[in-house]
């Protein structure tokens, strides 16, 4: 059992979340870095934070499977033995294709990965924190996107659907257990210059809407990271129920 506080980042391997990982160990968190299938990305961030003074460890897990959740979070309660922030990061994108472009089993991974994941991950969060069940509390911050917001026509409106979800999950949960010290929030990110265009087929993507963006450029992983350790933060105490559009005003 450790004294210092856990978080658990899921897709914490690569873009906004080995950001987020880097910046919570520097704030003193111990870090869980999830990752699903790049081993080797997960432990260079791990690496990173362990260089710099800090302590954490890879996890992997896909978060579409119930079961891998399960053992994520058992590895967690055997390691550290409590947890008080969750980061639900994880998230995917398809190709650009129109609604009548696409299958069931894009919509149904684009939904499994980006809400039931963050649901259950959540659900399996509360059950730690809950000051109702004997725990301490916790911070529990969802990614959602600016696509929840702009429906991202003609490229991603599932991914959009997903992340409306998202808005709407944490909306709901921040009050359901407001009153059992979990505080609930979410950061909206605009276009961020990641790996995640890539994953979509779309790699130059994050530079070529820069005209698009009211700042006039994309993004960085790092700005998004502070927006969300802000909300992780004792000086977001009494914030709950929001949503941060980390946009450049878009």
């Amino acid at each position: 059992m450790t004294e210092k506080p856990v978080v658990l980042v899921t897709g914490g391997s690569r873009g906004i979340g080995a950001a987020i990982c880097r910046s919570a160990a520097r704030a003193g968190w111990l870090v869980v870095v999830n990752y699903a299938t790049n081993a080797a990305a997960a432990e260079a961030v791990v690496a990173d934070i362990v260089n710099a003074g800090g302590e954490a460890i890879a996890v992997v897990g896909d978060v579409a499977q119930p079961g891998d959740i399960e053992a994520m979070f058992a590895t967690i309660d055997s390691t550290y033995g409590r947890l008080d922030g969750l980061v639900n990061n994880a998230g995917i994108v398809g190709s650009p294709q129109r609604i009548d472009e696409m299958d069931f089993a894009r919509i149904d991974r684009m939904l499994r990965v980006n809400v039931t994941g963050s649901i259950l991950c959540a659900g399996e969060a509360v059950r730690r924190m809950s000051k109702s069940r004997g725990g301490n509390g916790g911070v529990i911050v969802n990614i959602s996107s600016m696509a929840a917001l702009l429906g991202s026509a003609g490229q991603y409106v599932d991914y959009a659907a997903a992340k409306g979800a998202i808005d709407t999950f944490t909306i709901g949960l921040a009050r359901e257990v407001a009153i059992e010290g979990i505080r609930v929030n979410a950061v909206r990110p605009g276009v961020i210059d990641t790996e995640i265009h890539a994953s979509g087929g779309l790699p130059t993507r994050a530079r070529d809407m820069a005209p698009s963006i009211p700042m006039q450029r994309p993004g960085e992983a790092q700005e998004v990271a502070d927006a969300v350790l802000y909300l992780l933060s004792p000086s977001a105490s009494y914030v709950t129920g929001a949503i941060l559009n980390v946009s450049g005003g878009r």
